[in-house]
């Protein structure tokens, strides 16, 4: 460790991400991309966008997107956030709104950069365990708290909360923030964005990098009442004004414009998604019930991680957490038909073994 690090640095334990292999031929199924290519209306708005006006600096605010993602969703554009992702979007939101005296409550088995940002701003906070069944119970989070924060659907679970539960939640904690990150919730979920009206101390958070393709361009928003915005604003605007560049911007924009492609990508993995559990329960798996483009399972006669090895062995990558209660799952990522066959054909060779 330097002796150079402020004294906050030495307490941290950064987020690991999914691996990026760089080995050719390899089935990447460890980091929740999107199988298929994003709309080819994305493509040629990021060609027709690299000019020579480059050399400008992007709109501030990245008005033309929100404006675009508000009236997709039906709401005011002072309502919609836009960032570099939405790991910065989050970032922003935890210090924004969630550092309080009171705890931060979140699931203990959740995505697993929330307790990092608590360690990066000093936040305080508490992990709710899920139910023996992996689910969310919101009964638990009847208790004091500085915010509350959840996936839904959940990662690495891919559990889905329903909107009433969270509708409840929203009732029972009307004096503290509460967080909805729907990464994943156009793979069998219903946004919570319905509920903003009603609620403003609803804040919804979405990415363009899983349903819509766009895990390179690095662009997510928040969906909230004016006043929620208007707080991560300031907290933007004094990190970076210019999040977005016009690439990222153009291509963000064409992705919404093409709704038949984006519900055809969606149903792809949908239904890739279904075939690949059917297939993993035959198996002898214990699949959990996913709405996300990932599957959590657990094979009662076989150890997680050496699975992970062997198929890694095999050119197939998967994610293992060394996490407790779940280390004997594995998170597969939803890959082409072709891909999940040479999964499941792995696996019964495995097995066999």
């Amino acid at each position: 460790m330097s002796q150079y690090w402020s004294e906050v640095v030495h307490e941290l334990t950064p987020y690991v991400p999914g691996e990026q292999p760089k080995i050719d031929r390899l089935i990447k199924l460890n980091a929740n991309e999107n199988p298929y290519p994003p709309s080819p209306e994305v493509i040629a708005a990021i060609q027709a966008a690299n000019t020579g006006d480059l050399r400008l600096y992007p709109d501030v605010g990245s008005d033309t997107l929100r404006d675009t993602i508000a009236a997709y969703h039906g709401l005011q554009a002072d309502q919609v956030f836009v960032g570099n992702s939405s790991d910065e979007v989050l970032a922003h939101t935890f210090q924004a709104l969630l550092k309080h005296k009171l705890p931060l409550l979140f699931p203990d088995i959740s995505y697993s950069f929330y307790p990092v940002y608590c360690g990066l701003y000093e936040i305080n906070y508490h992990r709710v365990p899920l139910g023996a069944d992996f689910r969310l119970n919101v009964e638990d989070y009847l208790q004091a708290n500085g915010g509350i924060i959840f996936p839904n659907p959940n990662a690495p679970t891919g559990c889905l909360l329903g909107l009433d539960k969270i509708e409840f939640l929203l009732q029972h904690n009307r004096d503290s923030v509460v967080v909805v990150d729907e990464a994943y919730v156009d793979f069998g979920g219903k946004t919570a964005i319905s509920l903003i009206s009603r609620y403003p101390n609803l804040l919804v958070i979405h990415t363009l990098s899983k349903s819509r393709s766009l895990a390179g361009l690095r662009v997510g928003f928040a969906a909230g009442h004016p006043d929620l915005i208007g707080g991560l604003n300031r907290v933007k605007n004094s990190f970076n004004c210019y999040p977005l560049d016009k690439l990222a911007v153009a291509g963000a924009i064409a992705s919404f414009a093409d709704e038949v492609y984006f519900q055809q990508s969606c149903n792809a993995v949908i239904a890739s998604r279904e075939r690949l559990s059917s297939s993993l329960t035959e198996l002898g798996f214990e699949v959990l019930p996913s709405a996300a483009n990932f599957i959590f399972a657990r094979h009662p006669q076989r150890d997680a991680q050496q699975l992970a090895l062997a198929l890694r062995a095999s050119g197939i990558v998967v994610r293992h957490f060394k996490q407790e209660r779940i280390s004997d799952f594995l998170r597969i990522s939803i890959g082409t038909d072709v891909e999940c066959e040479a999964l499941v054909s792995a696996l019964k060779i495995l097995l066999q073994a």
